[in-house]
This record gives C-alpha cells, structure tokens and sequence, in this order.
C-alpha cells in the first residue's frame, strides 16, 4: 500500500499499469479523477494544478492518478479507446493500491461521466462527489437540444490536434490567452500528456460520451460547480447534470475560465473540503502584508530559439540558481516558479528592492538581463502559496519594467523613506485587470 508523496503503478483487471501520485495522509480520502488529459509526473510541483492538490492533500490523504494512454500511465491501441467500463476499472485498481475505502470525488468536464458510472457501479466506495463544470453528452440530440453539433465537435478535435503542443487553447483558459508563462506551461504540460493524435482520440471519445441514464441512479451526495460563462463547456451542461442527479446542489461562479486554476478555485476547492470532512469552511485563509517581487528574463523566446533546447535548459537552469541564491541572501521566500519567471515575498519591502536589484547583477554573467516588479499589499496564505489583488497588481507591473529595470507601486517610495533608496517617476498606467490609473516608480539603483 502506497503513502507516499510519489509516482506509484497500479494495475488493473486486463493488466494496464497506471500511474498515481499520494499527497498529504488521510482520514478522509480525496480522488482526483483528471479531466481529459494529465500528467502526475508534473501535477504536485507546478504553479497551476500544483495548489489545488496541495490544498487537497492539506485536507486529508489526496491521489491523482493517469488515465491510460495518457501522461505516465500504460497506453492504449489506436483502434480500441478505452471504454467507460475500462475507465471505471482504472479507479477500482488505484483505489485498492492506496488503500482507499469511500473517497470524496473531485473531477471535471469528461471526468464527470467516469465518476458517474464509478459512483453507479461502486457507491459503497464514494463518499461524495464534486463535479466541475461537467457534461453527460456533448452531442447534440432530439432529447438533448442544448449539445454541440457534430460538425463542431469534429472541427474541436482536429483543432486540437493542430495546435497541441503550444498552449494555444484559447477557450480552455481565455483570461490567460496573453499570459506567455501560462501558455509556456500548458504547452509544455500537454507535451508530457499525451501526442496530438492521443489528445485528439481522447477528446473525441470524450464529446462522445452518454451517461444521461446513469444521473437518477447516483445515490451519493454530489455537488455541481460550474463557472457561468465557460466557453468551453457552457453552464447549460452543468445544471443539465444538476437536475439530473437526486437532490444534487448546483454551485454557480463568476468566470468565463474552463480550466479552474486559471481562475479562482478557492470556492470549488471549498466545495471539496465541506464534502470531505463534512464541514463548512468557517475559517478563510490568513491575510498578512508582504512585498512582491515578480522577475522574468527579457526576450527569452528569441535566446531559447538562438541557443536550442539543450543549452537554453542549462542557461534557464544557472539563471534559477543564481536567483535562488540572491533570494536566500536577502530573506525572500520562493513562492512560485512559472517557465523563466519568479514570484517571490519579503518581510521588508527594502530587501525586495535590494534583492532585485542584485537578481539583475548576477545574470548579466550570463549574457541574461532580467525585468522586475515590486508591490507591497494584503495577501492571502493559501498554504505554500499566496493569492490575492496585490500578487495580480505585482505580476502587472512587472510585465511593463524595462530590461535590466525595477519598477515598483506607489506604495513602495513611503515604505522605504528614511532609507536613502530614490525613484524615478515613471508616469501613470492602466494595469490590466486592476482598477484606476497606477502612478509607477523606477528603482535608483545607484542609491542602493
């Protein structure tokens, strides 16, 4: 039986080993069914799916797992996609590894027909279910007016297998279509997913799929999360499932995202935790004051394309080790990673300021200039990670700093008075998202 935080194999009743990954130890047990495509081998540590699980783990013992023919798990012939009986039989074989006994389910979108059944065949073994932004078809029908026409599903997964590979998934994370370390990181987690055949089988099969007649037969509390202008999967499928299943709860959010970590998922991440402790979640996370620092490295696309691959890894790989050093150097606490780019907090708004300024100096060895933004503002703790206005107003102001440049808020020129530290106005700004017009400073490097 496996607990720890690791990549383990199940194997299932016609021998596919599949592979799945424990966060944190239970009572109570959370399942991650992935929707659609996955890869455990990157989940826990990256800046996206990785805080959702964490808070999961934080709750309990929490496994996310491959279905096969994607991420790490065994594949499958080309000809023969795997059945939702098959799919089924994937969660049996992870849940008997693990050990677990009635888990509170959490998936999304195709993930939902799979946790239907699973909760239909086995309901001694679930507890309760959260389904996001689901569907029980996607094909339109007589009886089912509300789905997708086949032409459209058709024109979906060739799309899909078009542009795989890139990030460029614009209705799974519109909010994020101009974000390049989002779009660097999803390119790069569907790479480690699955080919763009694999991916465009996958969603076919998944648009699909019918499991209208299983929602009167689930008996196990569910609760429906659904963000109300998804523009991928619309809000009629999600109260379509609502109403389907007995005395189901629909949860409706603000939000146009389908992928739930590029917007907020705190309050479907509290769904969870009510299901699976039986409580409410009284108590919302800590609020404390801290400097931001967000750097990146200016024009990496073109250095990445120069040096190729190889040597652009072993250049991002001394570029990541000469910041952490300087973090360490000046008390900054590394928060989050995302392609070339840091996110990082202070105590002191000071040792922000110095901290970038010696982030700049260290990689100029490495033919490397670097952009920085800092904020100080309220933060939420969510764990390891913090969230909250201030860390979208620091990551902006970051996005408009110069090469080699330390742009700062209006609120770090008070902050630091006394200091001998000075400014350069830099004007005002609009930043995206943030209400009002941002009047922004540069950092005088020479009054460090």
């Amino acid at each position: 039986m496996s607990t720890e935080s690791e990549i383990s194999y199940a194997v299932t009743g016609d021998g596919v080993h599949i592979a799945y990954r424990v966060a944190g130890k239970g009572p109570p047990d959370i399942l991650f069914i992935p929707p659609w495509m996955s890869t455990v081998e990157l989940d826990v540590e990256d800046p996206y799916v990785g805080p959702t699980l964490r808070r999961l783990g934080s709750l309990g013992r929490c496994v996310s797992f491959d279905k096969r023919g994607s991420g790490m798990s065994d594949g499958f012939d080309s000809d023969a996609t795997p059945s939702l009986e098959q799919r089924v039989d994937e969660l049996v074989a992870v849940s008997d590894a693990v050990g677990l006994a009635r888990s509170t389910i959490l998936t999304g979108a195709d993930g939902a027909a799979i946790a239907i059944m699973f909760a239909v065949m086995h309901p001694e073994r679930v507890r309760a279910m959260c389904l996001y932004a689901p569907f029980a078809r996607a094909l339109r029908a007589e009886d089912y007016p509300i789905g997708y026409d086949l032409a459209t599903i058709e024109m979906m997964a060739e799309a899909t297998a078009r542009t795989w590979g890139g990030g460029l998934q614009a209705p799974t994370a519109p909010t994020k279509a101009d974000d390049p370390h989002f779009l660097e990181w999803f390119g790069r987690y569907q790479r480690r997913s699955a080919s763009p055949s694999g991916a465009r089988r996958f969603l076919t099969t998944a648009l699909r799929t019918d499991v209208r007649d299983l929602l009167a037969r689930v008996e196990v509390p569910v609760v429906v999360v659904h963000r109300r202008d998804d523009e991928l999967v619309p809000l009629t499928f999600g109260r379509y499932v609502a109403d389907g299943i007995p005395g189901a709860r629909m949860v409706e959010l603000d939000g146009r995202d389908h992928f739930w970590a590029a917007g907020n998922a705190e309050p479907l991440l509290d769904v969870v935790e009510e299901l699976a402790t039986g409580a409410p979640t009284t108590t919302r996370a800590d609020r404390v004051l801290v400097t931001v620092l967000f750097t990146d490295i200016v024009g990496s696309t073109a250095r990445a394309a120069e040096l190729g691959d190889r040597r652009w890894k072993d250049l991002l790989e001394s570029h990541d080790r000469a910041l952490r050093a300087e973090l360490a150097r000046f008390g900054g606490c590394e928060i989050d990673t995302a392609g070339d780019g840091f996110l990082a907090t202070f105590d002191l708004p000071s040792r922000a300021l110095q901290c970038a300024h010696a982030i700049q100096r260290a990689v100029r060895v490495l033919d490397l200039q670097v952009r920085a933004g800092v904020h100080t503002g309220e933060v939420e703790l969510r764990g390891d990670n913090v969230a909250g206005m201030a860390v979208h107003i620091g990551a902006r102001i970051g996005a408009l700093a110069d090469a080699d440049e330390v742009l700062v808020s209006p609120a770090l020129p008070p902050l630091v008075v006394g200091s001998g530290i000075t400014f350069a106005d830099r004007g005002e700004h609009d930043l995206k998202g943030v209400p009002g017009v941002w009047q922004l400073w540069s950092l005088d490097k020479d009054s460090l």
